[in-house]
């Protein structure tokens, strides 16, 4: 009796194993089919994006074609341009994500491949069985049984019994087709979604030098401006006048987040956790230390004129990352005509750094931001020639050297 207890407890323990293991297996073909319709949900809602993106960049390509451009002021021409190269870098990023899904999408249609194939030689397997079986006493089998009736009752039972066999010989080879089928439409499937992916790849590489001819093009414009003293000398007072007004909009907001602190405190009666740096600043580039401009006064390259460089421009690959140098409250996201794609950072104490001349912007205003994240990637919107990082440190107010502080 206890031996057959044993034998009991031991057959419920191998049945609950058996189930855990089907379980498992569930869940992992579960969310690997869910993860599949996510990835290809994900592919659509970028191509959507990029038509969006095509669409816009029809339209800048239509006003750049216009008698009106053509009368614009040269500032004006550099900021239609600007917007283009930026919605062709957008477009560059929407590929490589797209590509991200297409080869996560790749691998789970790899494993419906494996599957399919399994299933498919698991039916060939069967009806090979099947077939060899028949060859060896198939007939003698259905004769048999019909000559072993002992009744015209019995004789019906035993019919119907050799139809149930070949029906069911009939559906093993059915299923052996449709076995053959699945794994054909998933061998297909595969292979589109390889296509649809390596046509992505060509794109990319086209959007590339599209974006290289553009940012040419752009850069072509200033130099143009700056070969020209009478062009230069208006252009250095219109930014100056610009970089004037955002160190005073930088120095109200600052103000304005200070106030907004003191009554969100005051309010709460209780002590808040004000978003502040740790007063050591990092490095902005990560991928680069070059200096290319120092802070101070920084002479014309061909005309003798001199002007104040509020900053440090660091010398950096298109598209390479720029992180915030400390922990703080992002006060301005923007762009305008001398910074172009800019990024200005509160950190507390008095002390605010600035982004500028971004390909893009990868925070908005109001986000608090943590040392290192990053905040954008280089490039050389608004009045720049070549890709760079302006980067400004003020103290209370005033611009300082920031290599004094990084």
């Amino acid at each position: 009796m206890a031996m057959r207890n044993r034998n009991v407890a031991r057959i419920i323990a191998i049945i609950l194993a058996l189930i855990m293991v089907f379980s498992v297996v569930w869940v992992i073909l579960d969310s690997i089919t869910a993860s599949a319709s996510v990835s290809q949900a994900d592919i659509d809602r970028l191509k959507g994006e990029k038509k969006e993106y095509e669409r816009r960049k029809r339209e800048i390509q239509s006003r750049i074609n216009t008698i009106e451009f053509e009368k614009m002021t040269e500032v004006a021409k550099k900021r239609v341009l600007d917007d283009q190269i930026m919605l062709t870098g957008m477009e560059i990023e929407n590929i490589a994500e797209t590509i991200e899904y297409f080869e996560m999408l790749i691998v789970e249609k790899e494993l419906e491949v494996v599957a399919a194939r399994d299933k498919e030689d698991k039916q060939l397997r069967d009806y090979k069985d099947r077939v060899r079986d028949m060859e060896e006493n198939g007939i003698i089998t259905y004769l048999e049984i019909i000559f072993d009736s002992t009744s015209f009752s019995d004789l019906l039972a035993r019919l119907d019994c050799v139809s149930d066999i070949m029906q069911a010989d009939e559906r093993t080879y059915f299923d052996l087709i449709v076995a053959k089928e699945q794994t054909i439409a998933a061998e297909e499937a595969l292979r589109q979604t390889k296509l649809e992916m390596e046509e992505e790849i060509v794109l990319r590489e086209l959007k590339q030098v599209e974006l290289e001819g553009q940012r040419d093009e752009a850069d072509e414009l200033i130099k143009k401006i700056e070969a020209n003293l009478e062009s230069e000398r208006a252009l250095r007072a219109e930014v100056e006048a610009e970089e004037e007004r955002v160190q005073r909009e930088i120095n109200q907001k600052v103000e304005e987040l200070r106030r907004k602190q003191e009554e969100e405190r005051r309010r709460a009666r209780t002590v808040t956790v004000t978003v502040k740096g740790t007063g050591q600043l990092k490095w902005p580039v990560p991928s680069s230390t070059t200096v290319s401009s120092e802070y101070g006064i920084r002479p014309h390259p061909v005309f003798k004129v001199y002007r104040m460089h509020t900053g440090i421009d660091i010398s950096a690959k298109h598209g390479a990352s720029v992180t915030a140098a400390d922990t703080g409250t992002v006060i301005t996201s923007a762009y305008n005509s001398s910074y172009g794609n800019y990024v200005v950072v509160s950190h507390g104490n008095g002390i605010t750094t600035l982004y500028a001349h971004l390909s893009s912007r990868k925070v908005s205003e109001g986000a608090v931001v943590t040392k290192g994240q990053i905040i954008g990637l280089i490039g050389s919107t608004g009045i720049s020639t070549g890709p760079h990082l302006h980067f400004e440190v003020s103290v209370n107010g005033s611009r300082v050297n920031p290599l004094k502080y990084v």
